[in-house]
């Protein structure tokens, strides 16, 4: 197969990605869409036309963005919270063309799990997405080409999922671990999706934004920090060459959500505004998509799991 590829690098920003593109009456959902990453791929939705829904656990943190971008709103939404995520989905009326499953925690320090029993990085980057992709399946339906992105990471690469253990009940919790599994489910969430709603005329891919300096990393230690170049001795953040902008971050996101370069794409993972190859994961891979995230039979495997504890 194929890759696919853009005429947007790496550098490219998300305005830049979808000049001249027209999204009027396109209604889209970004969850997270209050800070970092969201703010700017609300920012070129919006920008582009778009009516834009900022799902965030504080609509009150998002009334600047709201003010600034005329015809965005804020909803609440917790989606380690299957009962807020309920909520969310029966509160939705009308066609949706595009979910950006944007939002995510990282590194939490301690185990911690949610009123499921459910891991909650797991739980918040994987289940809660889910969830509402599952809750909204008859609004994207209803849309003429709908489509759901989701935001993985290059963590992916490090750790598939683990079916024994995935909550770490029995296995000793590490944070990036618990972590890399989760960005793993969703590129597995964007397959399943694919695999299991193309009948239906929804496009789903994944992603990975690259490294930004964004509230995502505000779990991560300050050794850990210095080993990535991003901080100095003293505490202070660094921006290595290899790091880009919130807006460079969401350029991916954006052309997977509103591109007519993709029309019709489904069921792949891009970086960098590219389509990625499928690799062999592990340590020293710093680039593509493990065949762990992209096997469709664990696709399928994690969707039975999963899909008893939200209905």
């Amino acid at each position: 197969m194929t890759l696919i590829t853009t005429p947007f690098g790496m550098r490219a920003t998300a305005a830049e990605v979808l000049d001249g593109v027209d999204l009027s009456g396109r209604r889209m959902i970004v969850t997270g869409g209050a800070s970092g990453l969201g703010v700017e791929t609300v920012r070129a939705l919006a920008g582009a036309g778009a009516q834009v829904t900022i799902a965030t656990r504080n609509p009150a943190d998002a009334e600047p963005l709201v003010k600034e971008l005329p015809g965005t709103r804020a909803v609440a939404l917790d989606l380690a919270d299957l009962a807020s995520v309920r909520a969310f989905c029966d509160g939705w009326s009308g066609p949706l063309d595009g979910l950006v499953a944007n939002a995510g925690v990282m590194m939490l320090p301690t185990h911690q799990v949610n009123a499921q029993g459910w891991e909650m990085q797991l739980a918040t980057n994987y289940l809660g997405h889910f969830a509402l992709a599952v809750g909204l399946h008859t609004a994207l339906q209803a849309a003429e080409k709908p489509r759901v992105v989701v935001l993985s990471s290059g963590a992916q690469l490090r750790a598939g999922f683990d079916f024994d253990d995935p909550q770490f009940a029995r296995r000793p919790y590490d944070a990036f671990v618990a972590y890399a599994q989760s960005k793993t489910a969703d590129v597995l969430l964007a397959v399943g999706i694919s695999r299991r709603w193309a009948e239906d005329g929804i496009a789903a891919n994944a992603c990975a934004p690259g490294w930004i300096h964004t509230n995502l990393t505000r779990h991560m230690d300050q050794a850990t920090m210095q080993s990535l170049g991003a901080m100095d001795a003293d505490g202070n953040l660094l921006t290595p060459d290899y790091f880009k902008t919130p807006a460079q971050g969401a350029a991916t996101t954006v052309l997977l959500a509103a591109s007519p370069l993709l029309d019709d794409v489904t069921g792949r993972y891009f970086e960098d505004n590219q389509e990625s190859p499928v690799v062999d994961g592990g340590p020293d891979v710093m680039a593509g998509v493990a065949k762990w995230s992209a096997d469709p039979a664990a696709a399928d495997r994690l969707w039975d799991y999963a899909l008893p504890v939200v209905r």
